[in-house]
């Protein structure tokens, strides 16, 4: 339930009503006032209310919850007291630093923990006594699974980017790391660019009544779509919108084009990437249009590939994005695409490809229904690489840990063939 229902919303607040020392902090870190995510997260963080808050990365959300996590930290106590969970070693990085600076002279310790390096510094600095521990959720659950690290005397919990940590496949790990939390209840928050529906269900397993916070427009709700654009070279646009799956990684999709044939080939193009991809148009049967609006409903179908018309009547509850293969012929129908997703109090995310000319028929979209559209360089091949190896490493990390000893016997098997495949000079042979 939403107790912003229930008229007990806090007020936001400005640096002169923080306590000395807090304001003292927050301007080591260059702050002379607060952000409006600041002004608005901090009072939940402050009267330990859980919370969701829909902000983006620049926005000054690190303080607004390292901040009144310090303020709460007992130094002379050496236990963990509070783990932020990240989706990446640089923002591992970035978000310990900031609660350094925010620390300065508190003797509170902070320890940045992530995979890809060796344990030995990790392990020392638990020893020591990390009060806050920053880290993402595969190190982190490979120290609670080796009993490095103990959260028992834990008191707050922060999820950052969690549209990134889920995109990037780490929910086995978090959920595997809430097993290690205490039964009592712990201060529970989460930020993230995006409230798409699997966020917010991840938000339902950890918190507990939490507000919601949009710092996305003065309405205090996250029934919101952020807007993208990319404009891409005609030739490649089957390509390049491949790339754009890869990186979003949606975990929902309708397609739009605006012909029949343009929904055909794109699904095909999907298919045979090895999507799970499927049209609908007034080109299928009864009995085949019936089929894809069952695997709809189902929510067994990952990418609906449609023309408007083909569209209209269906309904996706738990869409998380909606990609434009081209603009609408008719503007206001650009609003019904996004709209399909960012219901039911989630947000969502409308991408659109453009060509060349179309920037300018966007452009006066944009302007006529002020719509903030986004506009973003195409990922690049490496760049592409970079997520998606990311990701299955992440995977992998994953089921390395649940394996048993006789199965990872078994698979010491095939290491010397997994080995000569990737010597191999024809890379089909992997």
């Amino acid at each position: 339930s939403d107790r912003a229902k229930n008229n007990s919303s806090l007020s936001p607040i400005q640096m002169s009503d923080l306590p000395e020392l807090v304001r003292d902090a927050l301007k080591n870190t260059g702050w002379t006032e607060l952000t409006p995510v600041q002004s608005v997260a901090i009072p939940y963080m402050m009267a330990k209310r859980d919370v969701m808050v829909q902000a983006r990365t620049g926005s000054g959300k690190t303080a607004a919850f390292v901040m009144p996590i310090i303020n709460q930290i007992d130094p002379l106590d050496n236990a963990c007291q509070a783990l932020i969970l990240v989706p990446t070693r640089e923002l591992a990085i970035q978000v310990e630093k900031e609660a350094n600076i925010i620390s300065q002279g508190t003797g509170i310790r902070t320890v940045p923990v992530y995979g890809g390096v060796k344990y030995k510094g990790q392990l020392k600095a638990f020893r020591e006594g990390a009060h806050v521990v920053v880290g993402t959720p595969g190190r982190i659950l490979d120290h609670l699974l080796s009993n490095n690290l103990k959260l028992d005397g834990i008191h707050t919990l922060v999820f950052d980017e969690a549209d990134r940590m889920l995109s990037m496949g780490f929910y086995p790990d978090m959920k595997q790391v809430q097993r290690f939390l205490p039964e009592r209840r712990i201060h529970s928050c989460m930020f993230s660019a995006t409230f798409p529906p699997h966020v917010r269900r991840l938000a339902d397993e950890f918190l507990n009544e939490p507000d919601f916070i949009n710092l996305s427009s003065d309405s205090m709700t996250v029934e919101d779509v952020e807007h993208i654009s990319y404009t891409v070279p005609v030739m490649e646009k089957d390509r390049i919108l491949v790339r754009i799956i890869e990186v979003e990684n949606p975990a929902s999709a309708i397609i739009f084009c605006n012909t029949r044939q343009r929904v055909n080939y794109v699904a095909i193009v999907l298919q045979r990437f090895g999507y799970d991809a499927d049209q609908i148009s007034s080109d299928l049967s009864q009995s085949q249009r019936e089929n894809v609006l069952q695997r709809v409903r189902d929510n067994s179908l990952r990418f609906l590939v449609a023309t408007d018309v083909a569209a209209r009547g269906i309904d996706i509850p738990d869409l998380s994005h909606v990609i434009q293969y081209e603009p609408p012929e008719d503007p206001e129908q650009y609003i019904h695409r996004a709209g399909r997703t960012g219901r039911a109090g989630a947000s969502g995310i409308a991408i659109t490809l453009l060509e060349g000319m179309e920037e300018l028929k966007l452009m006066k979209i944009a302007k006529q229904f002020k719509v903030e559209i986004e506009k973003r360089p195409v990922p690049t091949e490496g760049e592409v690489a970079d997520i998606v190896a990311k990701r299955v490493r992440t995977h992998l990390h994953s089921k390395r840990r649940t394996r048993d000893k006789l199965r990872a016997e078994r698979m010491q098997r095939f290491i010397g063939m997994a080995r000569d495949l990737a010597n191999e000079e024809d890379e089909d042979g992997l």
